[in-house]
């Protein structure tokens, strides 16, 4: 089971609101998500085991370098986006399949035909649910359907909570309340054969309106970039091609003097060396990934004010980067896996 946004810290701040959930969790049940902390990256990581310098999808949005464009992992597939090559790791339901162990994907419905499925979940047979008490229950009925096999239940409802009121709200602490019921209620009913592993693919961290550094009309820190990237918390920035060496150097120089006291201003090979994507990054990822990455660790969000799309900066709660609050995550036990 992943829910979107849970983040270890907001978990146990709201220790009370989800007895359940805050009852498995412990030090011990704490692990970091993958680089950057954001869906797109960390459920293929989930599905794949892999980091995103392997499977490819290295960002909310990344540079498509064979169309040169920038493209939206989640929901900005088209026909020059194949999801069988773009995600480039076989999944853990491809690879059940191969000793005849059954998958069950249970989702909401209006995923399930999106190039972002068919990049992440494929082997999987899907099945939807509009609440979350229908998901639940729809993966009650594939584990009764499945001698042995595996289900994967995924709760996207608290990180949209969180998008639009920040994780500090109260309408993302009722949501929380209602996970954790359902929760209770079909981890009680676990068999000896089933065991429930709940995870999250980041965490969440609010920025207020005055925290939203605007950077698109400063000539400084867009001279020479041709694509902005990434997420508001992570940007990845993209030279033109005929960017010369020293430009690139001076314009990596002013990120680091305007926004280092408050962000990891990295070059694409120093975050590669330093294992930002991973231990290894395969080739064919590298031009995915910014020339320069802005990585924020103070509660900020960088916005481009060139952009067409203004929309993003009515965001709440953010994620993305590197901090606590975004990169640790619950790795919960339920069922027979509390008993190992």
């Amino acid at each position: 089971m992943l829910v979107d946004g849970l983040g270890a810290g907001s978990l146990g701040a709201r220790a009370g609101h989800a007895r359940t959930l805050a009852g498995a969790l412990s030090k011990e049940s704490v692990i970091a998500a993958g680089f950057p902390t954001t869906t797109a990256s960390n459920i293929a990581t989930l599905t794949t085991g892999e980091p995103s310098g392997v499977h490819g999808l290295v960002g909310y949005t990344v540079l498509d370098p064979a169309h040169d464009r920038i493209v939206n992992q989640l929901s900005g597939w088209d026909a020059l986006l194949d999801p069988a090559t773009w995600q480039r790791s076989r999944t853990v339901f491809e690879r059940a399949a191969d000793t005849g162990i059954g998958s069950v994907v249970v989702a909401p419905a209006r995923y399930r035909d999106s190039g972002f499925t068919r990049a992440v979940l494929r082997g999987a047979a899907y099945r939807d649910g509009k609440s979350v008490a229908d998901r639940f229950e729809a993966a009650r009925q594939a584990l009764d359907d499945l001698d042995r096999g595996i289900v994967y239940l995924y709760v996207p409802e608290l990180d949209q909570v969180s998008h639009k009121h920040g994780w500090e709200s109260a309408k993302w602490t009722a949501k929380l309340e209602s996970v954790d019921a359902e929760l209770t209620r079909f981890a009680g009913a676990l068999t000896a054969r089933e065991g429930l592993l709940l995870t999250a693919d980041h965490g969440v961290l609010d920025v207020p309106p005055h925290a939203q550094v605007l950077f698109g009309e400063d000539p400084a820190l867009v001279d020479g970039i041709r694509f902005v990237a990434g997420e508001p918390r992570c940007l990845q920035l993209h030279f033109e091609p005929d960017a010369s060496p020293a430009l690139r150097a001076e314009v990596v120089d002013r990120w680091r003097r305007a926004e280092g006291g408050r962000a990891d201003v990295l070059t694409r090979d120093e975050a590669i060396e330093q294992g930002w994507f991973g231990p290894r990054v395969d080739p064919e990822v590298v031009p995915r990934i910014g020339d320069i990455l802005v990585a924020a660790r103070k509660a900020i969000a960088y916005y481009d004010t060139r952009a067409k799309k203004q929309d993003g900066r009515a965001m709440v709660g953010q994620h993305g980067s590197r901090s606590a609050e975004e990169s640790r995550v619950p790795l919960l036990r339920f069922g027979a896996f509390a008993r190992r």
